[in-house]
């Protein structure tokens, strides 16, 4: 059982469901051993097409049950073809328990026939591989785990059984036409094949790494924000389903990061929750995974590139490899992205870099020609990836999944940038770290504004700043400001606030409090006559006003009517520029998913 108890299990192998359907002159999997046909004897002879290979033994990919022996399949391993007027050999059923597949044909249940009449019915032409190939992954490679889910569902429903879901209390859809927040979650836990030598003993499975994954509104770019573990931050109150009934768990302040996942029986919604109320994002999904979504993806792509700037001994993660690059997989793969203590300064913050380049080498294995067109590799890759996932019910299903895995993947790699929320020693305690606010604030407000971090976006933005349509406008001196300021949606007393501000600071004193306004807004509004846009131009430049908070009514105002500012929920507070920077603040971490010359120091 893997850390939200999902199961395996043991005597499946998804070869065993595939028959021919001469409508379409192709192999498709059957799930339902009902919806089939009444097999018939196979020719003898010749070896059965194989169409996917999972990992053998007791840990093998999950599959429906059937009536019978509890596995929907006849248990003679035998072959079988369908009797639709065709002859043409099936992939014969595997006994997984003997290790050995038949050759010879036989009904199922172990009755025999005899054989069937050639058809007359000339079936379609086959598809090339490669085309297959190209259409299973229309809409893979959205992240690392999203990409692994791609387009091999349309023919693999049977991956719906790999996915395990949490009910948060949140179900967002799929798919929306904003900007998307995923949260990638890895844990410590260690339940599952082979992972009793990593994390803690005992761990109930914390938040052991975080990545919180923003995608833009046009999809041209994504930003992954790592969340450093030991960083001190409160976790607010976490309502949870379990056995039908909701339990609200109580936050608590002060506390490290990571126990946002497992302690006191917290779920994935609680580090939704925290991560919300951290960085001020609206999360659509999360994506959890244990020790083994490292170990098999890195299989499926037959490893991943990586690099040491100094040779790697480490002795508690097992890590052995020398200076330069390297290609890693399995227990290898999962040592480079546990080690720290051969790297960096040998805390978690430097295994997040080290995380980051694994990361970003494996979206680059996802989409290189020798993966999206193997179909083995395809495959392989669609079982590790579901295997691995834990998800919310928003998309907890292989057709959600593909909807939006399409719709991620249209973020090209050289603009996809890693960073690391900034973060400052703690005096109190040096095994832990604190949120430098100075560098997070200004760079949350960013990823909220929908800003990249990218270097090549931010060349797009400076080349397209200034356009024909800007006009400079002169600016009113400050005693003929006017305006009331009212409160909807910033912290309390944020009018007031502004207002003293104003008077105190600019000299503004013909600002006034205007109280709550009647409905609260997201972000803050200028609201200003054409005749007062000398003063919104002047108030503006004061607060730091992006131009989508500027509304110009189409009638003049009279000589003493105010300008209507109300403060929205994206006030920082009186002084603090409300617009967005758009390049990264300064001191920062980040990287570039498609540098393949970073190298671990």
């Amino acid at each position: 059982m893997d850390a939200q108890g999902r199961g395996r299990a043991d005597d499946f192998d998804p070869a065993d469901q595939w028959v021919f359907d001469p409508k379409t002159g192709n192999y498709e999997l059957r799930l339902d051993p009902a919806d089939a046909p009444a097999p018939q004897p196979a020719d003898r002879g010749t070896p059965a097409p194989r169409r996917g290979s999972g990992p053998a033994g007791p840990e093998g990919p999950r599959g429906p049950r059937g009536p019978g022996n509890g596995t929907g399949q006849n248990g003679s391993g035998r072959g079988r073809s369908r009797t639709d007027g065709d002859t043409r050999e099936v992939p014969a059923q595997r006994d997984r328990r003997a290790g050995n597949r038949s050759a010879s044909g036989g009904a199922a249940g172990g009755g025999t026939g005899g054989g069937t009449p050639p058809s007359r019915r000339k079936p379609k032409p086959k598809k090339s591989a490669k085309k297959k190939a190209l259409y299973w992954t229309s809409g893979a490679l959205g992240f690392v785990l999203v990409a692994g889910c791609g387009g091999a569902f349309y023919l693999y429903q049977q991956l719906n059984g790999n996915i395990s879901k949490v009910d948060v209390g949140k179900e967002n859809p799929a798919v929306k036409d904003g900007p998307v927040n995923i949260l990638i979650i890895g844990t410590d836990a260690r339940s599952g094949k082979g992972n009793q030598g990593y994390g803690d003993a005992g761990s109930v499975g914390h938040a052991d790494t975080t990545i919180l994954m923003h995608v833009s509104k046009d999809r041209s770019n994504a930003t992954a924000l790592s969340i450093p573990r030991d960083m001190i931050t409160d976790i607010p109150d976490c309502p949870t389903k379990k056995n039908g009934t909701t339990k609200t768990i109580p936050g608590e302040r002060n506390v490290r990061f990571n126990t946002s996942l497992g302690q006191e029986e917290r779920d994935p919604g609680c580090t939704w929750r925290t991560v919300e109320k951290m960085t001020g994002l609206s999360i659509d999904h999360f994506m959890m995974a244990d020790f083994n979504a490292v170990k098999e993806l890195s299989e499926a792509v037959d490893g991943v590139e990586v690099c040491a700037a100094k040779p790697i001994d480490d002795p508690k993660s097992h890590l052995h490899l020398p200076a330069g690059k390297s290609v890693v997989k399995g227990e290898q793969a999962l040592a480079f992205v546990r080690t720290r203590h051969s790297v960096g300064t040998g805390s978690d913050l430097s295994r997040i870099k080290l995380q980051q380049q694994f990361i970003g080498s494996m979206i680059r294995k996802m989409k290189s020609g020798d993966t999206l067109t193997s179909v083995p590799k395809l495959y392989d890759l669609a079982q590790a990836a579901t295997k691995a996932l834990t998800v919310d019910t928003g998309i907890g299903s292989a057709g959600k999944l593909v909807d939006l895995a399409k719709d991620l993947s249209r973020v090209d790699i050289k603009n996809i940038t890693f960073a690391t929320v900034p973060v400052l020693d703690n005096p109190k305690d040096r095994a832990t770290v604190v949120l430098d606010e100075a560098k997070a604030a200004p760079l949350f407000q960013m990823i909220r504004a929908d800003h990249s971090l990218s270097k090549t976006d931010e060349k797009k933005e400076k080349k397209g700043e200034g356009t024909s349509d800007d006009k400079q406008v002169p600016k009113a001196p400050a005693d003929k400001v006017r305006v009331d300021v009212s409160n909807g949606g910033g912290p309390i007393g944020a009018a007031q606030e502004t207002v003293d501000w104003l008077q105190n600071s600019k000299a503004a004193k013909l600002s006034t409090n205007a109280g709550n306004a009647p409905t609260k807004l997201a972000a803050t509004r200028l609201e200003y006559a054409p005749n007062q846009a000398d003063q919104a131009a002047t108030l503006a430049a004061w607060m730091g006003l992006p131009k989508s908070a500027l509304k110009k009514t189409t009638a003049d105002a009279g000589p003493k009517v105010p300008m209507k500012l109300i403060l929205g929920k994206d006030f920082q507070g009186a002084g603090k520029s409300i617009e967005a920077p758009t390049k990264t603040p300064d001191g920062v971490q980040n990287v570039n998913a498609d540098d393949k010359n970073v190298c671990a120091k």
